[in-house]
């Protein structure tokens, strides 16, 4: 499919976007000001995130020539997507802040992109929900250091009585040396 010189640009522009981000919202934006699309923007700006409103055909385009296999069914109506680029979940939950912050929230997720696979607004839902990466690895460490320092202490606790016998007997034979 032919595509203008203008267009084009915005093709290449999203498929570079697609390339770089760990992962992908996007939503409807039916409804949101431009007070609201800006506040929205500077606050995932802040974070790391970047917030592109582009043409669904376009979307489709760029997603096609990358790779991105599944994208067509969220590819209805308005689309705004939200790229983040640090990790895999910092757009998700910012745009759950987002929303979560508005009593009539304007912008719904559609799904998303993780690693470059189609994921459903559910899959976006839970990565939202995810802990920070800091969380996570803490999460870990604790988990593999828990049953080392039951060994530590186990094997501490096995000298202890080991010194302690060694040091009756030392007193037993002195015992029976006087």
């Amino acid at each position: 499919m032919p595509v203008r010189p203008e267009k084009a640009a915005v093709v290449e522009e999203l498929k570079d976007k697609f390339r770089r981000a760990r992962a992908v919202v996007l939503a409807d934006n039916r409804g949101l000001t431009v007070a609201e699309s800006t506040k929205l923007r500077r606050q995932l700006r802040e974070a790391g995130v970047e917030l592109k409103v582009a043409k669904n055909t376009l979307i489709r385009i760029a997603a096609q020539e990358v790779g991105i296999q599944g994208l067509e069914p969220l590819l209805s109506g308005p689309t705004t997507l939200a790229f983040g680029y640090t990790d895999e979940v910092t757009a998700p939950k910012m745009i759950k802040e987002f929303i979560a912050r508005d009593r009539n929230p304007k912008l719904e997720v559609k799904g998303g992109l993780l690693d470059g696979r189609v994921i459903d607004a559910e899959g976006v839902r839970a990565l939202a929900d995810l802990p920070p990466r800091e969380v996570l690895i803490a999460q870990v460490i604790a988990g593999v250091q828990a049953p080392l320092a039951g060994v530590v202490g186990a094997v501490n606790g096995i000298l202890a009585q080991v010194v302690w016998a060694i040091d009756a007997r030392i007193r037993q034979l002195e015992g029976a040396t006087a």
